[in-house]
């Protein structure tokens, strides 16, 4: 719970500003803390293990799994390979992550706060190495305010070390996604891995550490932009944890409640217990209302219900809902909800509509490819003879993990031209045979040769095709031939 602190007249003194009390969440049990211990098992354990998963590309290419590639300017995803040519792909990917969000927030709030998002993970994970270590609540608050013994020292010292060790591999897992796993381990461990991986791991390792041990909800509170542009973003039909006031109110403890019920007053089934103030990981009481600081992760719902049972009241005094069901309830209307509505729609379109272009561009995708570049100074070369010189840069791309021969033509070429690429002869069908080496490119000069008395415009098109012949694919470039006006 933050303190509350009301500006006075700055003096040598006196401060504008305190600092925020420290949070100590209690430890809490129930359906949204195991869907919490859930998520967080299988997020940090694909995140860590995920580098050593092999996966069988074939000959000549990596077996990890997911692997962003530099040396090979490649980043492979399990059966797909995204060359630098293709980062629409990974843009795609992160226009659909962000409608995603937005469409997360649209049904149930700040879900992915609550959830998935990495500092809530690693925090939750922190929090329960603090617990395991110092014990409960109370025990922790006894501690920070205990003087300094042998035992509150070994306690603090096996906390960060285990906190430190976490943030450790965190950061090496990290660079794992970025070299062959087994191999980069052996080479960290031996001190022969590159000098950037040890700067990485240590800057993540520093901001884990930093990030989820000490600042925990300070970062969601002020470091996150999200809390304020989801707040532009949602309306009165999202989900979002709620105290239900109209049942609740007024609040009171067991005995004054039960007081007031047996006098004839009325009495909410709030009995001011305080349990969900005291397992928010950042501090909020729901009661209050929906707050910037609240993440949304449900625990509060867990301790309410769990404390509901115990006195025999129902469950349900704290639960997800909407800002219109509350309004209704308060009108003796029952509740409804709208999953479905414009919003939801437009934002499951976007998704759909990115899903489907990438997945057509990937059944689509060309293995070889070519890329022309015309030369710009001079465009055009009139030589001795008069004819007429167009020089073009080309590069051919083979996406294959195998040797290619690939045939290179040019039509549309003025009558009576002729072409060559520099190096390498023209068959009997002015094709020129192209061998190019696995998972490479091949750099080309060809050149097109106009001969002299041939009237033509002063800008020609031509079409420049790449053809493999074992698979039947072309890929076609268009440029022009320049001459002089006539």
């Amino acid at each position: 719970m933050k303190t509350d602190v009301t500006p006075t007249a700055n003096t040598d003194d006196e401060s504008w500003f305190a600092s925020a009390a420290k949070v100590y969440p209690a430890s809490v049990k129930g359906r949204f803390r195991n869907i919490k211990w859930a998520i967080l098992a299988v997020t940090l354990g694909i995140y860590y293990f995920l580098p050593f998963v092999r996966w069988d590309r074939g000959p000549n290419l990596p077996d990890q799994a997911v692997l962003i590639d530099f040396e090979r300017k490649r980043a492979y995803f399990f059966f797909l390979d995204i060359w630098p040519q293709e980062v629409f792909y990974i843009t795609g990917l992160l226009v659909m992550a962000s409608v995603a969000l937005f469409l997360m927030n649209a049904i149930a709030g700040r879900v992915w706060c609550g959830y998935l998002c990495p500092q809530t993970v690693w925090t939750d994970l922190f929090l329960r190495v603090e617990s395991w270590i110092e014990g409960e609540r109370r025990q922790r608050i006894a501690l920070d305010r205990a003087p300094w013994t042998g035992s509150k020292l070994a306690k603090k010292s096996l906390k960060h070390f285990i906190w430190l060790m976490i943030a450790w591999w965190t950061g090496g897992a990290w660079v794992l996604y970025f070299a062959d796993a087994p191999t980069l381990v052996v080479d960290l461990a031996t001190g022969q891995a590159p000098l950037a991986a040890y700067i990485w791991i240590g800057i993540l390792t520093f901001t884990t550490y930093s990030l989820a041990g000490h600042m925990r909800e300070q970062v969601c509170t002020y470091m996150c932009p999200w809390p304020r542009i989801q707040a532009a973003l949602t309306d009165e039909y999202a989900l979002n944890v709620t105290y239900r006031a109209d049942r609740g109110e007024p609040r009171g403890h067991l005995k004054e409640n039960r007081k007031r019920v047996e006098a004839g007053l009325p009495a909410g089934d709030c009995i001011d217990c305080y349990q969900c103030l005291h397992v928010c990981p950042t501090g909020v009481d729901i009661r209050n209302g929906i707050q910037l600081d609240c993440i949304q992760c449900g625990l509060c719902i867990d301790a309410c219900d769990t404390v509901m049972t115990k006195i025999g009241k129902p469950t349900g005094l704290i639960a997800y809902d909407t800002d219109d069901n509350v309004d209704r309830r308060e009108q003796g209307k029952p509740p409804i909800y709208r999953f479905v509505r414009p919003r939801t729609i437009i934002y499951a379109t976007i998704i759909a509509g990115i899903s489907a272009l990438m997945l057509y561009s990937l059944m689509n995708r060309e293995y070889s490819g070519l890329s022309v570049v015309h030369d710009r100074n001079p465009l055009f070369v009139v030589q001795s003879d008069r004819s007429i010189r167009n020089g073009y840069s080309l590069r051919v791309m083979n996406r294959v993990p195998e040797e290619q021969t690939l045939l290179l033509s040019i039509s549309g070429m003025p009558e009576g031209s002729e072409f060559e690429v520099v190096g390498t002869p023209t068959n009997a069908n002015g094709e020129v045979a192209v061998v190019v080496g696995p998972d490479r490119t091949r750099a080309l000069r060809a050149l097109v040769f106009s001969p002299e008395g041939v009237k033509m415009p002063s800008t020609s098109e031509l079409v420049f095709i790449l053809k493999n012949p074992k698979t039947g694919e072309v890929s076609t470039i268009h440029d022009f031939f320049r001459a002089p006006a006539q």
